[in-house]
């Protein structure tokens, strides 16, 4: 029965099996060179049964070109008994065009009575889409490998089973290991660890067994040569079947960011010119030592005769200068003091555990340290000093403005003793000491409670009305909580002082062009405004400036901005860049108060300035000096000749107007009832009925 049950193994049972498994045979006679050819041989290829001739070569015929030399090889080599069987991979033509990939499996089943192979058989499968597979997977993998190379990611992974690890070229290479394999000690990597890192950095690469988070670490290497590096590295958990499993990890070289890091926040710190702390951080080190309570001295160091040298020498030999007193004062603090350049050149310090008498004695060392200072080339001809205010701070309650406010009162009062010597801060002798400071934070408050008003003064070409030229000159002014108006000549100098003066200038520009914007487009007004010290230094400056004009429609070609020879001598390269982006953006450029300094016709040679003001001095008593007269007439000169315009400030008698027409000067600023009024009232007197329509339509 069971024989009977067994169902037959004829030629139609292997052909249909072969039929199923897709599988082509072949059969060569070695002897009389036929070679047979299966029926599903030729289907997998695309030919129906007896479509191809059964040609001993009909394979080779339609097998690629890059591949016959490899298939061939492989029979040579099993038919001479050097492999115990055939296996290629190999390319043939299908009937529609394409190639099919195959894998070509077989080997000798016949000898002749000498041994030597009479018969080969095997078969051929069809691996196409198997090759597809691999060579998208290559594809992927080329991407992969691409994308670490390019982030400079190395990888490694340490199988927990048999305690073995393995890096990959990178990773080696980071560490400076030189070997060919994978495979290295496992406990290299613990070798090249940091100290002070060791502890965190292993306990980050141990993640539990079964988790699936990635871990993220930063730690620090010693190299063999000493070299220290930062590394990043990702770590996870991988599960392996039947395997206690293993640790998959990258890592990064991230040294150069690093030091990128340190460098971006030192400069974020420190001033750049001299490496001492900036402003911003010198407040914040002098806040959190106050709130120790414990007692220290806070010194505020300003240079005599700084800006004469500048005058005389160029802003080389100033920086050269400051950065010569930066060092000279550090060389006399102790170890736990600070020292900062607050802007231009003053300075502050604060020395903690320092009474009175041992501020006087550092004051006298720094004094002797600035007297010293490297001037290069000027040291003939020129000398420098310093003024230097001390405050005792004792008190955990005392703010950082008031603290600086005291200094910088001594320091006034040592200028006017003689200079070069140093006050020390008394509450007695100065009653009044912090009004700078509280002026400071009121011009702030006022930003923002509408007590900063705008102002404006027309600039008027002598003998021709207004309309002609349009041209205000932007000014602000600060009530006081009583209502009372407080001159700029108060307000501004405590804004420089306690650094808001850019903030000020910002708040002034924004202003006014918000107000005003259209009509600067209508072309009914133009608008100037001055610029300090700090906002000329300003790097965002301009970025500020067009995107205010972006919102707000303003021209920049209806915009001009003042800057003042202090300004220029403090700040010179800053001054040189924002005259040349002025220039390019055909905003307009006036030099203030010109004449007052000495290397006045200098700055005006560097800076291709669209007008120049005279300096008051110089004006405002022409009708009685002969040598006012001639200085006023030598600029007007010079400026005609290099096509700039020249305004003249303090115009305020007629018998000044009367010489100055004489003399041919363009402008007149401030002349008679043109005194500063609110810019509002300017604005609408500009775009009255006769400029309403121009007004309206440009909006």
């Amino acid at each position: 029965m069971a024989r009977q049950g067994k169902k037959s193994r004829n030629g139609a049972f292997w052909g249909k099996a072969l039929e199923r498994a897709h599988l082509g045979v072949w059969d060569w006679d070695l002897s009389t060179g036929d070679c047979f050819y299966s029926a599903t041989w030729a289907r997998m290829l695309g030919y129906a049964d007896n479509e191809l001739a059964n040609t001993s070569d009909l394979w080779l015929q339609l097998t690629h070109p890059d591949d016959r030399e490899r298939a061939l090889a492989s029979g040579d080599r099993h038919i001479a008994g050097l492999t115990d069987a055939i296996e290629t991979e190999l390319r043939l033509k299908h009937k529609q065009g394409h190639w099919v990939w195959v894998l070509d499996r077989g080997g000798i089943v016949e000898r002749g009575a000498d041994g030597q192979p009479l018969r080969l058989m095997g078969v051929q499968t069809d691996i196409s889409k198997q090759k597809a597979a691999e060579a998208a997977l290559e594809q992927v993998n080329v991407r992969f490998r691409l994308a670490l190379a390019a982030s400079g990611t190395g990888i490694w992974h340490y199988d927990i089973a048999t305690h073995k690890s393995y890096w990959d070229a990178r990773t080696r290479e980071m560490f400076g290991v030189a070997a060919d394999a994978d495979e290295v000690p496992p406990d290299l990597w613990h070798s090249f660890l940091h100290p002070d890192d060791k502890e965190a950095t292993e306990r980050a690469h141990q993640p539990p067994p079964g988790s699936n988070g990635v871990t993220a670490s930063q730690y620090r290497i010693i190299k063999r040569d000493g070299e220290v590096r930062h590394i990043e590295s990702l770590v996870r958990y991988i599960a392996v079947a039947g395997a206690a499993g293993q640790i998959l990890g990258t890592v990064r070289d991230i040294t150069e960011d690093k030091l990128r890091e340190q460098e971006l926040a030192f400069a974020a710190r420190h001033d750049a010119l001299t490496g001492l702390w900036n402003r911003a951080a010198f407040d914040r080190l002098l806040a959190d030592h106050i709130a120790t309570g414990v007692p220290l001295a806070v010194f505020y160091v300003d240079l005599d005769y700084f800006k004469a040298l500048n005058d005389f020498a160029g802003h080389a030999a100033g920086d050269l200068a400051l950065k010569s007193v930066a060092a000279g004062i550090g060389r006399c603090l102790p170890p736990s003091a600070h020292a900062a350049r607050l802007g231009g050149d003053e300075f502050a310090l604060l020395v903690p555990h320092c009474d009175a008498a041992q501020a006087e004695r550092l004051a006298g060392a720094i004094l002797a340290a600035v007297r010293g200072a490297d001037l290069g080339l000027a040291a003939t001809a020129r000398r420098l000093a310093a003024s230097i205010g001390i405050a005792i701070v004792n008190d955990r309650a005392t703010t950082v403005a008031d603290a600086l406010a005291c200094a910088d009162d001594a320091c006034y009062a040592a200028k006017a003793a003689g200079r070069d010597r140093f006050a020390v801060f008394s509450a007695e002798a100065n009653s009044g000491g912090l009004n700078a400071a509280r002026l400071a934070a009121d011009t702030v408050d006022a930003m923002e409670d509408g007590r900063l008003k705008l102002f404006g003064q027309e600039i008027h070409r002598l003998g021709r009305p207004w309309q002609e030229s349009r041209h205000v000159e932007v000014l602000a002014r600060l009530a006081g909580r009583s209502g009372k108006l407080i001159p700029p000549s108060e307000f501004i100098p405590a804004a420089e002082r306690f650094g808001i003066a850019a903030r000020l200038d910002r708040w002034i520009i924004r202003t006014a062009l918000s107000r005003h914007g259209a009509a600067m487009k209508s072309g009914a007004i133009t608008l100037g405004f001055n610029l300090s010290a700090q906002t000329l230094s300003d790097p965002g400056l301009w970025d500020f400036v067009d995107s205010i004009i972006e919102q707000t429609g303003a021209p920049h070609s209806g915009i001009g901005f003042e800057i003042t020879e202090t300004a220029a001598v403090t700040n010179f390269d800053a001054a040189e860049t924002f005259v040349r982006k002025a220039r390019e953006r055909r905003c307009k450029v006036s030099l203030d108060d010109f004449g007052a300094g000495m290397s006045s016709f200098e700055y005006l040679r560097r800076f291709p300035v669209d007008a120049i003001k005279i300096d008051g001095s110089f004006i405002e008593h022409i009708a009685e000096s002969r040598f006012d007269r001639e200085i006023v007439l030598a600029i007007t000169s010079i400026a005609r000749s290099l096509g700039c315009h020249v305004v003249g400030e303090k115009i305020e008698r007629q018998d000044t107007l009367a010489m100055l027409s004489d003399m041919g000067v363009d402008f007149g600023q401030g002349f008679l009832l043109h005194r500063p009024e609110p810019l509002e009232q300017i604005v609408a007197r500009a775009t009255g009925p006769a400029d309403g329509a121009r007004a309206r339509r440009a909006s």
